[in-house]
């Protein structure tokens, strides 16, 4: 795998962003399986099926885009589908500010804490796709 060096012979700023972000979504993908009841509790109720099958598909969505991030040759489109990405589960993120208004002032903190999150989230991954445009 090549990285992109800076003078200094660390890894350069675009790159370790990154995989930084990278990190984040394969740590996020692992937790859908290794803890899913969490995760299925805020599957918005509209969505058909059972909630554990949307759990997993993100899961697995969250490990494939962080390959995806990760490689160099793949990251601008991966980093692209990422922001797209963080879009699509706002939803689940607003059943949780939902389901959770009655909770502790504390869950309440982190439920409704999630909402604004989102948006330097998308901002990351754009700027990751950004990143991955100029070194190409």
């Amino acid at each position: 795998m090549s990285r992109r060096r800076s003078p200094g012979g660390t890894t350069s700023a675009p790159s370790r962003s990154a995989l930084l972000l990278s990190g984040l979504l394969a740590a996020a993908g692992a937790a859908h399986f290794v803890a899913p009841k969490g995760f299925d509790a805020i599957v918005p109720k509209a969505l058909p099926g059972d909630p554990r099958r949307w759990t997993r598909l993100s899961g697995v969505a969250e490990v494939a885009l962080a390959a995806g991030v990760a490689h160099p040759r793949t990251r601008r489109l991966a980093a692209g589908l990422t922001g797209a990405f963080f879009v699509a589960v706002f939803p689940a993120n607003l059943q949780m500010a939902a389901d959770w208004r009655d909770r502790s002032a504390v869950r309440r903190a982190v439920a409704y804490g999630r909402l604004p999150l989102q948006v330097p989230l998308v901002a990351w991954a754009e700027s990751v796709r950004r990143g991955a445009g100029r070194a190409s």
